[in-house]
């Protein structure tokens, strides 16, 4: 890229822009963790089964699935930015429509909750890699950070909001509009801002049916999926298996969001560490021994102290796992194009499999009232991490 590319490439308003990017990414996350602790209450509240009580964070996985390769899309037809501010509004209507306690609003609501987000999930690697083609590694670590933080947030808060200051389980998850509300504020003012230039602006014409033939984007693609289990199947169901130890469910939910806590240094530093690596093979390996001990140790139990070690084992591994498979997006592509289409296809089929863990482990444990069985599931899926995480940790390009 010459000087004259890189100048064109750099926003009229970066503080807007930087600032518009952090309150979009804390916004990809509460409306979906801020459901485990009160997964149960939910389903008592509704008279859900556990299968159906898992629907709530796999219903938002499956519209991951089905918007993710529309996305660029519909991107091309109005434009990146306005594109985004679509998902936030969409996002906002799905977390008001979900607080209803009905069971239609509840599914409806968390579908919206579901392409909101994914909207925006699917852009923001190549809004990255267009607007600081420099700076892809830190300025994935601060978004993947900041959508790590409040993600934590959302779980230990979820509880005290709707118990302790009696608000219920529904005005609890309203309550994360208002972060939504503030996002599109802040977006609509950049894209006032920029609306001289939105008219010349570059669109992504997708091009999914050649990334299907390249072996590393399917590597990509898996790592984010496998990652993408785990993360949802955890933050769905560790409050219930730690409840099933013993603990109040209270105090689960605060290990949970401990566990995403601890995440935060990893979610931060990977994606620098990525960048300064020749191939990040070395890394998955790291990662993916962290989730087998940490998995096969919450498997075998113990007291509460370790519990809480592997809890943090789990929690760095999740955290460095996630700010990898974003870092990914952009590493193994070689511009922002080619990250949106790559983004694209990864969440698109990533999600649609990370959507069947929340629903599956709910499955196996109503067949068996016993949380073994999708441990040792949860521990299969961090050995296939490391085999496609070494595919996808290749210094290569799709």
């Amino acid at each position: 890229m010459n000087k004259q590319q890189t100048l064109a490439s750099r926003p009229a308003t970066p503080i807007l822009l930087v600032a518009g990017i952090i309150l979009i990414a804390i916004n990809l996350r509460p409306a979906i963790t801020s459901v485990g602790p009160l997964i149960g209450t939910i389903r008592d509240s509704i008279g859900l089964e556990n299968w159906s009580a898992g629907l709530i964070t796999s219903l938002p996985l499956l519209a991951f699935a089905v918007m993710s390769p529309l996305a660029p899309r519909l991107s091309n037809k109005i434009g990146g930015s306005l594109t985004l501010l679509s998902g936030l509004i969409i996002l906002m209507l799905g977390i008001l429509v979900r607080s209803a306690a009905y069971i239609p609003t509840l599914y409806l609501g968390t579908t919206l909750v579901g392409l909101g987000i994914a909207i925006c999930n699917v852009l923001l690697p190549g809004l990255i890699k267009e607007k600081f083609p420099e700076k892809v590694g830190f300025m994935t670590s601060v978004y993947s950070t900041s959508m790590a933080t409040f993600a934590a947030l959302a779980s230990g808060l979820s509880i005290p909001l709707a118990a302790d200051l009696q608000l219920g389980w529904q005005a609890s998850l309203a309550s994360w509009a208002l972060l939504t509300g503030l996002a599109i504020i802040i977006w609509s003012f950049y894209i006032h801002s920029q609306r001289k230039s939105l008219t010349s602006q570059q669109f992504y014409e997708p091009s999914a049916a050649k990334l299907i033939k390249s072996t590393l984007a399917w590597q990509v693609t898996l790592f984010m999926g496998m990652q993408s289990f785990l993360f949802y199947v955890t933050i769905s169901w560790l409050p219930e298996i730690l409840h099933d130890y013993g603990l109040a469910i209270g105090t689960a939910g605060w290990l949970l969001s401990y566990m995403q806590f601890i995440s935060l240094p990893a979610t931060f530093v990977a994606p620098i560490l990525a960048d300064k690596f020749k191939n990040q093979q070395g890394m998955v390996a790291v990662i993916g021994f962290l989730a087998l001990t940490g998995y096969s140790g919450l498997l075998a139990g113990g007291p509460m102290p370790l519990l809480v070690v592997w809890i943090t084992l789990i929690g760095l591994s999740l955290g460095a796992s996630i700010s990898l498979a974003l870092t990914f997006l952009s590493m193994r592509t070689v511009n922002a194009r080619q990250a949106a289409e790559l983004s694209g296809m990864a969440q698109s089929i990533g999600y649609l499999f990370a959507a069947i863990g929340p629903f599956s482990i709910g499955f196996f444990y109503d067949l068996t009232q016993i949380w073994q069985i999708p441990l040792l599931i949860m521990i299969f899926i961090s050995l296939l991490i490391i085999i496609f995480g070494l595919g996808a940790g290749r210094n290569k390009y799709v």
